[in-house]
This record gives structure tokens, sequence and C-alpha cells, in this order.
């Protein structure tokens, strides 16, 4: 398994093939901590959000993924395999493909059933990976979380459950709405076994907790707290400088600690001396701050204005992730996300100098990622694992699925580093082109377009690729075959002429044709520098100092 690198495909098959020699790429126990944020089953599509160069016009948006599961002949014979034994040949545990089909028997077959059978063997997989001391977090919300709760309780063991985390993600907004509106998402925390690392992390004290704070004469600021605890306790209960606990109550800690605490002056005394039950001191530069729960209500949703956002849908703060991988890993760990978008738990493990792994299906999701590593940490080239390395793979990619054609697009894309346009949900005036690279000049920003075919080369493609040159008046095209391009097309595109920039000083061919099999051996179109793709992520340091305590024992 290499680390500190992007896997392209579906995380159940990446998770679980087996190499030649018998080993999986992911071996057992290789993984500290797992966090995903899977699709959410709430029936819904979503767009990344493309903002045009120089911010004028519609932002462009491209379909990304959607939360949508339906039962049909596709999820009954996936789970006909998981909940027989002969077929999945024990790779799902027996007591999880009980409960598989008991939940199915009870909910019926629909979109929840369906989704669970989605979600279930990719959890076996998750639970396999994770060491002994390793955790795994589960984002969802409560539409699907109770179900997903009892798969992760016959998978982890209900005594490993940690803690439902409810993060308010929102406020109402005096939304109208039949019912409580929604604010909030859920967490759900597991463990592989007791054993589990866990950072205690604190947050600083409100105005409300910072008013129980007095000033002593050197010029701390202490509050008091009881000195008793309430469980009598005969060993506990003995008389000490002139003062005793009451009959139902015992000192909480030792005559010598007591004794310790007088010496240094941590403890208040009544007029007459003795000291008062409720007198010891506890200094707030002490004090590590307020420990965090299970409500997290600090870190607020990424919004439209914010300089965080990219534009990627369901994007999570990173302030959240670096919460979770901080508390629940430790540096050089290694953090694995299969359901990675736009990889802001990527970059939190990044940041906090964690080693990481990322999963996604979608090509559009892998180039995100690379470029949001890149702006954040200047990592480049990082190792993508999965995607085409040759003519032949590149062809598999453009024919194997029914998204197969935007798949090979957005990969195709990527390699010379074009923003997408259109797919299945196309906005704006561009028609009839794939993707799109900007440059600036003196007083404009303009366009190169660009064309992805997959199918047999043909004249027809660089003749409708000038067309649209013309109407959409872009600067440079860029056509990009599957397969070799005849002289025909060849010829047309020299015909085509050049493009003379002002700004960087040359002339570069109107239309260009690259094949597959050039851009795989590192060739690139000749156009000028031109602008990011993506929305640029903001420079991030990595993080400095000390690991909070570590409480590896640590069981509730």
């Amino acid at each position: 398994m290499e680390t500190n690198a992007l896997y392209f495909g579906d995380n159940l098959k990446v998770l679980s093939e087996k190499l030649p020699d018998g080993t999986y790429v992911f071996p057992s126990e290789s993984v500290d901590l797992v966090y995903l944020d899977p699709p959410f089953n709430s029936n819904r599509d979503y767009s990344v959000i493309f903002k045009e160069a120089g911010g004028e016009g519609a932002d462009a948006q491209i379909k990304a993924f959607t939360d949508s599961w339906h039962w049909g002949p596709g999820a009954r014979d996936t789970f006909e395999d998981l909940t027989t034994t002969a077929v999945n040949e024990g790779r799902m545990p027996d007591n999880v493909a009980r409960l598989l089909a008991s939940l199915v028997d009870g909910v019926g077959h629909n979109d929840m059933s369906a989704y669970l059978v989605m979600m279930t063997p990719r959890l076996v997989q998750m639970h396999r990976v994770l060491k002994p001391t390793g955790s795994l977090y589960l984002h969802c919300d409560p539409t699907a979380s109770h179900y997903l709760k009892i798969v992760l309780d016959a998978l982890f063991g209900p005594m490993n459950f940690r803690n439902e985390i409810v993060w308010e993600r929102t406020v109402s907004h005096n939304l109208r709405t039949k019912g409580w509106v929604r604010v909030n998402d859920v967490i759900l925390f597991y463990s592989r076994t007791d054993r589990f690392t866990f950072n205690q992390l604190y947050t600083e004290y409100g105005e409300a907790q910072m008013s129980r704070y007095k000033v002593d004469a050197a010029g701390r600021r202490y509050k008091a707290e009881n000195l008793t605890f309430s469980s009598p306790n005969a060993s506990r209960q003995f008389e000490w400088r002139g003062a005793k606990p009451p009959s139902n109550r015992s000192w909480g800690a030792s005559l010598d600690q007591l004794e310790g605490w007088y010496a240094e002056g941590r403890i208040l005394l009544k007029r007459d001396g003795s000291p008062r039950l409720d007198g010891l001191k506890i200094y707030l530069d002490d004090t590590k701050g307020k420990p965090i729960g299970s409500n997290w209500t600090d870190i607020p949703r990424i919004g439209n204005t914010s300089g965080e956002r990219l534009g990627y849908p369901t994007q999570k703060p990173l302030a959240l992730l670096e919460r979770i991988v901080s508390a629940s890993s430790n540096e050089g760990d290694v953090v694995l996300d299969p359901f990675c978008g736009c990889g802001t738990a990527t970059i939190a493990a990044e940041k906090l100098k964690r080693k990481w792994v990322g999963i996604d299906i979608t090509h559009l999701s892998i180039a995100v990622m690379r470029s949001r590593l890149f702006d954040s940490f200047g990592l480049a080239d990082v190792p993508v694992h999965g995607v085409p390395a040759d003519l032949e793979s590149a062809r598999l990619l453009a024919a194997e699925s029914k998204d197969g054609r935007y798949e090979f697009q957005w990969w195709a894309l990527s390699l010379i580093e074009a923003r997408p346009v259109g797919g299945e949900r196309k906005k704006g005036a561009d028609r009839g082109i794939d993707g799109v690279m900007t440059f600036s000049e003196h007083d404009s920003i303009q366009r190169i377009l660009v064309s992805v075919k997959s199918g047999h080369p043909s004249l027809l493609h660089v003749k409708e690729l000038i067309a649209t040159l013309e109407t959409e008046k872009g600067a440079i095209g860029v056509l990009i075959e599957l397969d070799e391009a005849t002289s025909e097309m060849k010829r047309a595109a020299v015909e085509a002429g050049q493009y003379e920039s002002q700004l960087w000083g040359g002339k570069f061919e109107r239309v260009q044709v690259l094949t597959i099999s050039e851009l795989l051996a590192g060739m690139k179109p000749n156009v000028p520098k031109f602008l990011a793709a993506y929305q640029k992520a903001a420079r991030i340091a990595a993080a400095a100092g000390a690991q909070q305590e570590l409480f590896a024992d640590y069981t509730g």
C-alpha cells in the first residue's frame, strides 16, 4: 500500500482487490484512522461549481455525483451475493450478513435497503484494514444514521461504539418547513478495540466559564473547586487541619496530596485558619481549557463567500477534519478517506504530519484533489493509482460503464489541466466543447476550448472545433483524440491558422490535435501560460508543536 497517494476507482474494489501474489492492496490492520463522508442517500444531485475567469457571468456547473440509490436487479443480485456465504466466500461476516438480511426484510426493497447494500460491504473492508488501536468516523445525516449504526454495531461490536457526535453545520435562517429544520449532521465514532488512540482536545473557556475565575495576590487567575466528593469513604473522612467532610462525603485526595496543596498555597482558608471544603485553587494557566464534548457547535459550515470554499459539493470545513485527525491519530499514522471528494481529510492529515490515502470513484474528484494538494502544500505529481497508463486501459475507461464517456473526458482533461465543461448537466454557452483553459492578455481573458473524442477520428471533429471557435470566440482549440488523427485532420488543423499573443509574445497554432498516447508520453498543448483550472486553495503550513496528551488506553 502506497501512502500519500490517491486511488481512482470503487473503494470496495480498491480496498479488497488482491495482487497477483495473493496479498491485498490494503493489508489487514494497516490503517490508523478511517474517516468517511459517503453519499447520504438524500435523493439529490450535487454539482461542482466553477467560477468563470474574471468573475464574470454565471457560475459553470458539472454534476459530481448523485445521492440516490434504487432497489433493482443490481441491488437485488448484490444483496443475494452478500448474504450467501458460498458466493462471497466468507468475506462477509456471518452476523453482518444475517443482520443485513433482517434489515432488508424489515425495511423492504426500497431506496434505503439499496443504500445499505452498497454501504455494508465497504464498511466490512474498512474494519478489516483498521489497526487494533485504530478508529473509524462515519459522517452521515439523520436519514440513515440509525441504520448505519446497527451495521457498525454488528461489525465492531456494541462495546466499541464510542460516541455519536452531533455537528451543527448550519442554522435555520428562518426557513419554513413542516417539522423541525434539520441543521446537524451525525458522526458515528467507533474503535477497533478498547486500546484505541485518543488525544483529548480542548477549547478555550467561554465568557461564562471565565467569569468564575478570580485573581489572587500574585496576579494569577483561579477558581475554587471542592476538596471533597459525594461518596462516603471511611478512609477519607479524617479530620485535617481543623476541617472534616460531612458524613455523606469524603476528601477527594490523600492526606499527603492535601498537605502538598497546602504547602503550595493552593488551599483557601476560613477566617479561623481552617481549610475551606470548596477551597482548592485551580489556576487558569494550569488548565488546558474545556474538554471538547460530543456536541460540536463551534465549527461553522463553509459559507458561500468563505475563502476556504472550493465549489465542491458537500465540502466539509478543514477545522472539522483537523479535530478528528488530531484526536484519533498521531504524527506518522495512516489516515484513510475512502470517499474523499475534494480531499479535506487528506489536507488535514498532510497539515498535521500524518500519512494519508484518498480514494474516489470519479476523475473529477481526483483532479480537484491533486490541484488542492498542490495549491495547499506545493505537492506536485501526487501518485494516482488506477488511472490509465497506456492506450488500451484508456480504451477500457471510455467503454467500461454508462458513465465511461464522462469519466474518460474528465481524465483526458486532467492530463492537460483543463477544467471540465458540460457533462450530464451542461450549463452556459459553451455548447459542443468538453473543457476550457483560460489565459490573460493585456486587457482581456482569453479561452482555450478543448474537445475530447473517444470514437473513430474524423475530419468532422476538426471542422466542428473550428466552427465552435468562431461562434464562441475562442482563442485556441485543442482536440484530444483517443486514436491517431488522420492526415486530413492534421492538414485542416494547420490550415486553421495561428493565434498571435501580444502579452506572451508568440504565435500558437489555433487548432492543435493531440492523441492520448502523446499525452501519456508527456506531450502538452503549446499554449500561453494558462490560469488555474480549479478554485485555488489557500496555502497551508504544516502544523508545529507537540502532540496533545495521549490516552492510548482511554475507554470512555
